[in-house]
């Protein structure tokens, strides 16, 4: 056996041993990935997300394996002699790869419309919390102004508030404040003082404040809404687009190769 063969067996027998543990390494990992952690289940949305995600970016590994074996076998053909019968498909290890190949294409397939559905719904689903949260941030912005308000129509009112802020100043100077709340305690003594006398000097600056203050809640809703959209659509694109790549880049290496395997014959290697 000259120096060029005995190179072009160790070629091919690497490429083989490569291309079969990224295979094998891919498909344990694909199985690891699809056991649920603990309290998740296999058919909430953000766990097939999580999964087609994980799958789909580690995709590409399989073909590449592929890809090393069918190097392999082509090395060793060609270096290769003596030439004989075909064996049956069932025994080449080959045949098993290549319908492993149309299986993952028609998984990758297949996991288009169900990570595109699933987007949608957790899509859904992030918007309508974002609804309720600016509701209720309405709701109780709403309250606490209308509990001013009606502390305020009166004398009273005015008077209990006056009192209150009477009782944290003297609470302030006493030091019965702990010292790491003693400037929030002023800033919001201060704070209260000076609304009291805005709303003293004109009564509608309450609800000038209240109307900035929904204002600020909404643009707040339509920035989170916007960006929640643009990261489904961004995540779609990216994980939808590369499955169906996948998928078919798997059907054409799985197909064509099924369909010439049969006609490629089986070759020997002569004695040099």
């Amino acid at each position: 056996m000259n120096t060029n063969s005995v190179y072009s067996s160790f070629t091919a027998l690497t490429l083989k041993v490569v291309g079969l543990i990224m295979i094998v390494s891919s498909l344990l990992d694909y199985i690891i990935l699809a056991i649920p952690p603990q309290g998740a289940s296999l058919l909430k949305p953000e766990w097939q997300l999580n999964f087609a995600t994980q799958v789909v970016d580690r995709g590409i590994i399989p073909m590449v394996g592929i890809g090393f074996l069918f190097a392999g076998y082509w090395i060793a053909q060609s270096a290769a002699t003596a030439t004989t019968e075909p064996k049956s498909s069932v025994q080449d290890l080959r045949f098993w790869v290549l319908c492993l190949s149309s299986f993952l294409g028609l998984v990758f397939l297949l996991m288009v419309p169900l990570h595109l559905n699933n987007l949608r719904l957790q899509s859904s689903q992030a918007l309508e919390q974002i609804n309720q949260r600016a509701k209720s941030a309405e709701v109780q912005l709403e309250n606490r102004t209308q509990q001013v308000t009606e502390l305020l129509k009166s004398p009273q009112g005015i008077a209990q508030v006056e009192k209150r802020l009477a009782d944290l100043d003297a609470a302030i100077k006493s030091g019965r404040i702990p010292a790491q709340q003693l400037e929030q305690a002023k800033a919001q003594a201060n704070r209260v003082r000076q609304q009291l006398q805005a709303i003293k000097e004109n009564p509608d600056v309450l609800n000038q404040e209240v109307e900035q203050n929904i204002n600020q809640i909404r643009s707040q809703k339509l920035q989170l809404e916007k960006r929640a959209t643009t990261e489904a659509f961004k995540l779609g694109i990216k994980t939808g687009l590369s499955s169906l790549l996948l998928a078919i880049g798997y059907i054409a290496i799985g197909w064509t190769g099924l369909r010439g395997l049969g006609s490629t014959p089986v070759t020997r290697r002569g004695q040099a």
